[in-house]
């Protein structure tokens, strides 16, 4: 890789951590993957019974001021006491693990 496209590589990772990231967090089967879908324009799975969403998506969308807002889809969980790998997931993410 050139310096140029290195620097280029750099400059879009450093603007994209100044870019608010907002987790989408609840329980299992309340709605979170839904929402990530209309506000993002992605199409993640969705179904009506829990454990579909088993590891983080992440996404972006806009604010109405037409800032640009990064979203993450993670697994629900009634605590952040990880009983599953999925539940494991929402609490590295919250923690700043993963």
């Amino acid at each position: 890789m050139s310096n140029g496209a290195l620097r280029e590589v750099e400059q879009a990772a450093s603007a994209d951590k100044s870019t608010p990231l907002i987790a989408i967090v609840g329980n299992p089967n309340s709605g979170k993957t839904t929402i990530f879908n209309l506000l993002t324009g992605l199409r993640q799975k969705v179904a009506n019974y829990p454990g579909v969403t088993v590891e983080k998506k992440e996404g972006e969308c806009f604010s109405q001021h037409g800032k640009k807002l990064r979203l993450i889809d993670l697994p629900g969980a009634y605590s952040l006491n990880a009983r599953s790998p999925d539940e494991a997931v929402l609490r590295d993410v919250l923690l700043g693990r993963q």
